[in-house]
């Protein structure tokens, strides 16, 4: 039997959070679960463009604005001293305030960060969360001992595009006054006691990581102004709300905003069987939000990662075992999978753009739309909503063969699916620098014909729970297949990535390959990865794009927007692929490939003998040595590393694996749930 485990907090002391090196480099996330956020760093320093208290989502996710970007504390002692607790950078290179110095402790616990500053006897604590489902907060400044003090706190405030910036020279923020603090621009509100009303700039704010990221690097800040309370002992409060949206409508006290986030994340924590599932469950959840459709209708979505990106098809896809079927919410699934079935095109899935546009521009995201419904059925037996949608998977098979968008087509001569068009990079390597494609990979790629081997595999499982005859997709499967098994194998690299490519076949050595290996019903399933992918791909956070000693290979992934794009795919390592390095090393051993996470009170089993969504329950599923821990090892390590209690997009190709891009990444948190909780649901 499983033991509940509650994952344990991450607590840093003043060694970290008196560094603004190690603390300004460890980052929080507390999603409002409507496509919007609150992020910053263990310091308290903004190093983003991103990093505010309230940044509110529009068109459901896709495009974002920042708001209320920080509120400093400031201590009154009884001698009339004034000790601010805040942390800033200014262009100039001075920090002022430092009050990170005064930093006693930070930890993260349920998801929600808490600050505790010691001036001498005087301890204040400051924690924050929001209302899930509404673009709310609550923000708590508790003293926790000494006093009395006064408590001041500013409100530091902005209203612009989360990727852009703000300045004194395009004029004074809009300000309307209120009973108890103030609306800006009328797109939110702030409201607390003791407000005083400010009304100047804070110039020249710098932000590291911004000029990191060879990105514009300064902002001002509009001084709104200032709440305050006196705090005569401890236990005593000061407390302020902020939300956007319906203005007349307040949100709850901050205390309680807080408590129940608290028993909310508790109880999605205890579904874990052990601390690492507890922290992803959490982590996963982040990711899953509503969003209203044309009709009015709340609607499940997935927002690919934090800060930066909206919804992707390809990503909400490819996420959608973990973040669904290993997390227990097999409704909101249900509901999203049929969202996304009335989006087809051509037999291609809707992919939207973070600019709310709606482009269909992939060649694998229908066919990772097809492995979510299989993996549905087979993981709560579902038979219903595999006969809803056979006409879409009908659709999808059928255009395949005849062919679709930006050449994709099945080729007569071998059954195997081939795509690309000038100017476009279809597979999931898509960067492009300056319009053109760094790996197009146009032809048949490795991944994009072991799911569409997979696909044509499931299909066929579904007809049969439905009672149709699967007789021709089975042919066109094992067509497939034995062409797949006849064209890529290669001695040097394992798999070709690329066959009948513009220059011919393409043995660069990627980890593309890992799912003609791991996916339920891939070409190669059952048989191990050739050793070279792990000896020169693997690292402890994930796989490498390319191996070190390939010509093209980038070690980091840095510097300006078109370096970073260049490395994307050239070395980068990528940690949703241990997901697919797992299962390939656990179906070569005849183990489960595929989990629902082993959660109590889902229906398991499959149509037709699909793979079952329960965990395995031998006695070797959790011992050490396992594909999870073959694949994960470096999993625990990470979540107190970047992204607190979350996996990053990606990292480094050279040690130390420094992460990169989106600290909080769907797909690397999905595949890591649905990985660990396969092996380890059985832990004990």
């Amino acid at each position: 039997m499983a033991v509940v485990a509650i994952s344990n907090p991450h607590v840093f002391g003043t060694g970290v959070c008196g560094d603004l090196s190690e603390g300004a480099a460890r980052e929080w996330l507390v999603p409002d679960g409507a496509g919007g956020y609150a992020m910053g760093t263990v310091s308290g320093l903004r190093t983003r463009r991103y990093h505010a208290l309230l940044v509110v989502a529009e068109s459901g996710g896709s495009a974002r604005r920042v708001g209320l970007a920080a509120l400093d504390p400031v201590l009154v002692t009884e001698s009339g001293a004034e000790i601010r607790l805040a942390v800033h950078e200014w262009a100039s290179g001075a920090i002022a305030p430092d009050g990170h110095t005064l930093l006693e402790s930070f930890s993260l616990e349920q998801g929600l960060p808490r600050w505790r500053w010691r001036i001498g006897d005087i301890v204040l604590e400051a924690e924050l969360a929001a209302v899930h489902g509404r673009p709310a907060y609550g923000y708590v400044y508790r003293l926790l001992a000494g006093g009395p003090v006064r408590l001041r706190v500013e409100a530091l405030c902005t209203w612009r595009d989360q990727h852009g910036d703000r300045f004194a020279g395009g004029g004074d923020p809009q300000t309307r006054p209120t009973a108890d603090g103030v609306v800006v621009e009328e797109a939110y509100r702030i409201a607390g006691p003791g407000w005083t009303a400010g009304g100047e700039w804070y110039r020249d704010v710098q932000l590291r990581e911004e000029a990191a990221r060879g990105l514009g690097s300064h902002e001002d800040l509009w001084f709104a102004g200032s709440f305050s309370a006196e705090l005569t002992g401890p236990g005593q409060t000061l407390e302020v709300t902020a939300w956007a949206g319906d203005l007349a409508s307040a949100p709850p006290p901050a205390a309680q905003i807080v408590a129940t986030a608290r028993d909310r994340a508790r109880s999605i924590e205890a579904k874990g069987a052990d601390p690492v599932a507890s922290r992803l469950l959490l982590a996963a959840d982040a990711f899953v939000v509503s969003r209203t459709a044309a009709d009015g209708a709340a609607v499940p979505d997935v927002i690919a990662g934090y800060p930066w990106f909206g919804t992707w098809s390809r990503d909400t896809m490819l996420s959608y075992d973990g973040l669904f079927l290993a997390a227990g919410r097999f409704d909101e699934g249900r509901r999203l999978l049929r969202g996304y079935a009335a989006t087809l095109s051509e037999g291609m899935l809707a992919n939207t753009a973070d600019t709310g546009s709606v482009e269909y521009n992939t060649a694998d995201a229908t066919l990772w739309f097809v492995h979510a419904i299989g993996r549905h059925v087979a993981a709560t037996g579902d038979t219903d909503l595999a006969a809803e949608l056979a006409p879409a998977l009908d659709g999808i098979i059928q255009a395949h063969l005849d062919g679709t968008r930006y050449g994709i087509r099945v080729d007569p001569a071998d059954s195997l699916l081939t795509q690309g068009a000038d100017g476009y990079a279809l597979t999931w390597m898509d960067a492009r620098v300056d319009g053109q494609p760094i790996t197009q990979r146009r032809g048949k790629a490795v991944e994009i014909n072991a799911l569409w081997i997979n696909a044509l595999g499931t299909v066929a499982d579904l007809w049969k729970a439905i009672g149709r005859d699967a007789t021709t997709v089975l042919q066109r499967r094992e067509a497939a297949a034995t062409s797949f098994q006849r064209r890529f194998p290669n001695p040097d690299c394992g798999l070709y990535d690329v066959v009948d490519g513009p220059a011919g076949d393409d043995a660069s050595l990627r980890p593309n390959q890992l799912l003609a290996y791991s996916l339920p019903y891939a070409p190669l399933r059952g048989q191990a990865p050739a050793p070279i992918v792990g000896r020169k791909l693997m690292t402890p956070l994930g796989m490498r794009t390319l191996p070190s000693d390939d010509p093209a290979y980038q070690p980091h992934h840095r510097e300006s927007p078109a370096q970073r794009d260049a490395a994307y795919h050239q070395g980068t390592v990528w940690p949703w692929l241990l997901g697919a390095y797992r299962d390939a090393l656990a179906a070569a051993r005849g183990m489960s490939g595929g989990s629902t996470g082993g959660l109590t009170g889902g229906p398991s089993g499959g149509p037709s003998g699909a793979p079952t969504g329960s965990a395995r329950t031998d006695s070797s599923a959790g011992l050490p040595g396992g594909p999870a821990d073959a694949a994960l090892g470096g999993l625990p390590g990470h979540l107190g590393e970047a992204g607190l209690g979350s996996v990053s997009e990606t990292a480094d190709g050279a040690a130390p694996h420094t992460t990169t891009g989106c600290p909080f990444q769907a797909w690397s948190v999905a595949e890591a749930l649905r990985a660990w909780t396969s092996d380890h649901v059985n832990r004990t």
